[in-house]
């Protein structure tokens, strides 16, 4: 079993607000869910209202298969959300 980890920032220019950023967030969080199954979350800086830093994880059989996912989720994030794509790490555990 192999484990892909994201950890990515969103910067949100434009943004002035904590109810703004929650605007932004929420609606991505429930696509990406729903389009790639994967878990995500925010999990930094959640009093910032100018960047958002979340996480997701993917779950497969097969290393190249972890990468695709998370390539995927990755490109989707940086094409669609109306936010600029700041850093993002991944790590890959191999587990039992």
């Amino acid at each position: 079993m192999v484990i892909g980890v994201c950890r990515f920032e969103l910067v949100l220019e434009d943004n002035c607000s904590l109810k703004g950023k929650r605007s932004v967030i929420r609606p991505l969080v429930a696509h990406v869910r729903q389009r790639f199954n994967v878990a995500i979350a925010e999990v930094d800086d959640h009093d910032d209202w100018e960047r958002a830093v979340l996480g997701f994880a993917v779950v497969s059989t097969d290393a190249a298969q972890t990468s695709r996912m998370v390539q995927s989720v990755i490109d989707f994030i940086d094409r669609d959300v109306d936010a600029a794509l700041g850093f993002y790490e991944v790590e890959h555990i191999h587990a039992l």
